[in-house]
């Protein structure tokens, strides 16, 4: 009923809220492994709600490690893209196309166009896009299901995926640690909404110079 009152956006801002609230007051390396196992598998999750404030928590009371909380967040960000990768080397391309065009696919946010973009993506880039992948917005959650399908060699796909994961968290624990020096608890929340904008933008910028990369790339080997 609320739901009906009350626009969407504003109802998504309450229960981000509510959940970055909740977060805060219960942060634990559990919740950051389960919430970053969630956030990379093909449940949409955003991982700026869980990874900046647990950095905050950690340099301002101490209860946790700010580079414990990077390993863990980059440990659960794996175990959640290897969720991906498994099922896609399981039930195999056409299933994963069926699940995707389903009722349930579109309520996970999952259709067949993005995934076809993960897998043209994957395609083109080969084991480095599973790193790059990691840091582009949109396609971080899908980057696991085309080299599922693929079946790419699982020790790299790991390996590329926890060095992407890996320097993806760091971004995000790194600008925890910032705020902690400039900004209050009650202001942390508007705070990591307002730099995570700027970090939607730089992975957008670098998802363009990808394209502009491939199309540099297509342009030359045309021309030869």
């Amino acid at each position: 009923m609320i739901d009906l009152l009350i626009p969407a956006a504003i109802t998504d801002y309450l229960n981000a809220a509510w959940f970055f609230d909740w977060f805060v007051n219960n942060a634990s390396y559990i919740f950051i492994f389960v919430f970053m196992m969630i956030e990379s598998s093909f449940i949409p999750f955003p991982s700026e709600v869980v990874v900046p404030p647990a950095a905050y928590l950690a340099m301002q009371k101490g209860d946790m490690n700010i580079f414990i909380v990077v390993l863990v967040a980059t440990a659960g960000a794996l175990a959640g893209a290897l969720v991906n990768y498994i099922l896609a080397l399981l039930i195999g391309r056409p299933l994963v196309y069926a699940f995707a065009n389903s009722r349930i696919g579109h309520a996970c946010l999952i259709n067949q166009e993005k995934v076809e973009k993960a897998e043209a993506y994957f395609d083109k880039h080969g084991a480095v896009s599973t790193f790059i992948g990691r840091l582009i917005p949109a396609v971080r959650q899908l980057i696991s299901i085309p080299a599922g399908i693929a079946r790419m060699n699982i020790w790299i796909f790991m390996l590329f995926t926890a060095l992407g994961a890996l320097v993806w968290n760091v971004i995000l624990a790194s600008l925890g640690w910032w705020l902690s020096l400039h900004v209050s608890l009650d202001e942390l929340y508007n705070a990591v909404e307002k730099y995570n904008s700027y970090l939607t933008m730089g992975g957008f910028a670098l998802l363009l110079l990808c394209i502009a990369y491939l199309v540099y790339n297509a342009f030359k080997n045309h021309k030869k």
